[in-house]
């Protein structure tokens, strides 16, 4: 019996290969019908005997491309009619835009096997790709994703290529960023002035000139990237130099997973996150013999590795027989990705001494992203390429909103139904560029996805720039949330959560409800609010921000809090190196309450033991101390940390650190490892948030925990926090799909706005 049945479906569906893959899965089972991509996602018509459709809905979702994601599929029956055969139909846009676009992806086994065979017509052709690999976010202008919408609208396909386009039976078939080297996009070198460099092969070259030791710039998929030979110390140490990166680690990309082996400890979880699609930089333990020079990541335990994701990239690598090259983004620090080949020229001039460029111009820049593995986890730390703009899947649809982020490691959130969508990693505000950047990211997100906020979500601080811009808008309500508020229902959107939960919200700053800096709170929260339970006991930040650019500050706050001036006669060396006059105006500032607004901070309090075990005393780079004492941790301690001690003032839960001094400033007088000192501190807040959170359960018989906030990028405080929680029989829910720190904090602002609207 003939049945016709018209199937939607929606979610990651074009520009995958999903269209072909309908058409080989329709003929193998002699189906009639036809398939077209729409501004909604894909509508399949499909005619035949019963038994042949229903095995072929069966199979649809089963079977699907690797880079598909299937978020939808409805089903409902048509009359029959005289259809001869299976059809690709051209894509419409008339409808209202809720398809998903696919993000920039690595090259696929099969186009790199192609780029290295000496029979193949792209041999060594620098953008071989197909519908299972290759650019996609950082080209498209709009949706349909079809190739007039997309940055290869400039390249009309040779006759060879507009054939594999066509035929549904071809890897190739509709592969909008299609080419060879008889059609597409070229490499060419550039001297530091941007004049073109003769030549053959470009790519050569500018092997040959990285193994002499020069700084490259290369653009990739989403920006230009800053090279270096990473076995070359002087190469590393001038990169730092010009670039004015004075310590924080460079990303170092290796040839192979083999090679990355020699290099870092690591397992399957690991392995799988570096070969996947996205090809994330991967923060991995660096073994004792790497080959790799001190500078690249000086005074840190772990390397962040990468695999190439472009042809560029393997040929690069095989050109120069590199066992690793550093691979920084392609900026000077603190601004945005350069992606135009003329603005990179004039913006990273005195940066790089050559230019390897191409004629495909990137639409939007994107960054790579920076994941760690925890507990057999990918957790992002900077969400971006190959993530981004795949959603966020929520438990229910909530009104659409647009979520401004915080001031640091910015990005931006739209939503819309079920998804989340997140933007790339834009950065720090703070940077005139970076601000121009933002602004941008909010335009491209609305339009491509055609979303339409019914407010907008800003944190509560007064000076962030986001916020003020937000303020700006006139024609939409505004909807304030309190930083670690936003955090913690990041963690539970993420997670699926709903009710009430208690909240352990750590990192370095945000703006409180009673106009303090908070940092260290226990939160009981849902999406419609929060109470703070308890906090880090406060106490003045000396000179404000300088103390979060001057560790020592902070340990100077803390021993003048618990043991007033009589800390000066401390026989140590954090004391015997101070400058009394520096001292002296610090002291009469917090004793005047002159520019010295009080935290709860746990990212200061990391600063102030830092800056006493003498791990730090100045940074070079936000939470540079706190990563620092970190990896000072001697990790084979066990037992009992300092003690850390609860008080309860008006209903609170407050953290006293008197004690915790004492016994630190005790190790410190008998002149105990660093790594120790680091060990008991960290183990101190393990056991003193562990202990407070039972306290909480016992008064509100809530059981499920989140953690978030930027301090639990550190490993060992989440992986030993959680591991004492679950002892305790919480249920404890972390990060993953989203950063823990200020990357995630618009997903939970977006929340939180969304059911407010709502409510109303």
């Amino acid at each position: 019996m003939q049945v016709r049945k018209q199937i939607a479906v929606s979610g990651i569906v074009q520009g995958v290969g999903f269209r072909p893959y309908v058409y080989r899965l329709a003929t193998e089972r002699r189906l009639k019908g036809s398939v077209r991509n729409t501004a909604a996602g894909v509508v399949i018509e499909i005619q035949g005997a019963g038994e042949a459709v229903d095995d072929f809905l069966t199979c649809l979702p089963a079977q699907a491309p690797p880079l598909a994601r299937i978020t939808g599929v409805s089903v409902r029956e048509l009359p029959c009619h005289g259809d001869q055969r299976f059809q690709i139909f051209a894509s419409q846009g008339q409808e209202a835009i809720r398809t998903l676009i696919s993000p920039d992806v690595a090259i696929c086994a099969d186009c790199l096997r192609e780029l290295f065979d000496t029979r193949d017509r792209r041999y060594k052709y620098p953008f071989i790709n197909c519908t299972n690999c290759g650019p996609r976010f950082t080209i498209v202008r709009g949706i349909p994703y079809d190739r007039p919408l997309t940055s290869m609208a400039a390249f009309t396909m040779c006759s060879a290529c507009q054939k594999e386009y066509d035929d549904p039976l071809n890897r190739r078939f509709h592969a909008q960023p299609n080419a060879c080297w008889a059609c597409g996009p070229q490499v060419e070198l550039w001297d530091d002035s941007g004049a073109k460099l003769a030549g053959e092969d470009p790519i050569r070259r500018a092997a040959e000139l990285l193994k002499q030791g020069a700084v490259v710039a290369i653009k990739g998929l989403g920006g230009f990237h800053l090279a270096v030979d990473a076995t070359n110390a002087g190469a590393v140490e001038r990169l730092r130099e010009r670039k004015g990166r004075v310590d924080k680690p460079f990303a170092v990309m290796v040839p192979s997973l083999d090679v990355a082996e020699t290099l870092c400890q690591f397992d399957e979880a690991a392995r799988r996150t570096l070969s996947s699609a996205q090809r994330p930089i991967v923060l991995l333990r660096r073994r004792g013999e790497a080959a790799i020079a001190e500078a690249v990541a000086p005074r840190n335990r772990d390397l962040g590795l990468f695999l190439p994701y472009t042809p560029l990239h393997y040929l690069l690598l095989e050109q120069g027989h590199f066992s690793a090259l550093v691979m920084t983004s392609g900026n000077r620090s603190e601004e945005p990705i350069a992606i135009d080949n003329a603005e990179a020229v004039v913006r990273l001039r005195g940066l790089a001494d050559f230019f390897l460029v191409h004629n495909r111009d990137i639409l939007l820049r994107c960054d790579d992203s920076v994941v760690r593995i925890s507990e057999g986890r990918t957790r992002q730390m900077r969400r971006s390429r190959g993530y981004v703009p795949v959603p966020v899947f929520l438990a229910e649809e909530i009104p659409s909103v647009l979520a401004v982020g915080g001031e640091l490691k910015n990005t931006i959130c739209l939503t819309k139904g079920r998804h989340a969508f997140l933007s790339q990693h834009v950065g720090d505000l703070e940077n005139p560029q970076a601000y121009s950047f933002f602004e941008e990211a909010i335009e491209h997100l609305e339009r491509v996805l055609e979303i339409q906020p019914a407010a907008i979500a800003h944190d509560l601080h007064p000076n962030y720039f986001s916020g003020q811009w937000a303020l700006r808008q006139k024609k939409l309500p505004l909807v304030g949330v309190q930083h670690h508020h936003a955090h913690i229902v990041a963690c539970m959107a993420e997670n699926h959560l709903n009710g009430r939960v208690i909240g352990i919200a750590l990192d370095g700053t945000g703006y409180g409800t009673d106009g303090h800096i908070w940092g260290g709170e226990l939160l009981l929260a849902g999406y419609g609010g929060f109470e703070c339970a308890g906090h880090l006991e406060y106490v003045p930040m000396p000179g404000g921000e300088a103390a979060v650019r001057e560790p020592w500050r902070m340990a100077l706050s803390y021993l003048y809090r618990h043991f007033g001036r009589d800390f000066l006669r401390l026989q140590i060396p954090f004391v015997q190196q101070l400058d009394p006059v520096k001292v002296r105006v610090l002291l009469q500032a917090m004793e005047r309450n002159l520019n010295s607004p009080l935290t709860s901070s746990c990212g200061r309090l990391f600063d102030a033991v830092a800056a006493l075990a003498g791990v730090r005393q100045q940074v070079n780079y936000e939470a540079q101390a706190a990563i620092e004492l970190e990896m000072a941790t001697d990790e084979t301690l066990a037992g009992t940390g300092y003690e850390l001690e609860i008080v309860e003032k008006a209903g609170q839960l407050i953290f006293s650190t008197r004690r915790l001094f004492v016994e630190l400033l005790a190790d410190v007088e008998k002149t105990t490892p660093a790594g120790i000192i680091a060990a008991r501190f960290h183990l101190a807040l393990v056991d003193a948030l562990a202990s407070a959170t039972e306290t909480l359960r016992q008064r509100t018989q809530l059981d499920r925990v989140c953690l978030s906030g930027g301090s639990f990028n550190n490993r060992f405080l989440l992986e030993h926090l959680q591991a004492c929680l679950r002892g305790k029989g919480f249920q404890v829910f972390t990060h993953s799909e989203v950063p823990a720190g200020d990357g995630g904090l618009s997903l939970g602002q977006a929340l939180v706005a969304a059911h407010r609207v709502r409510s109303r």
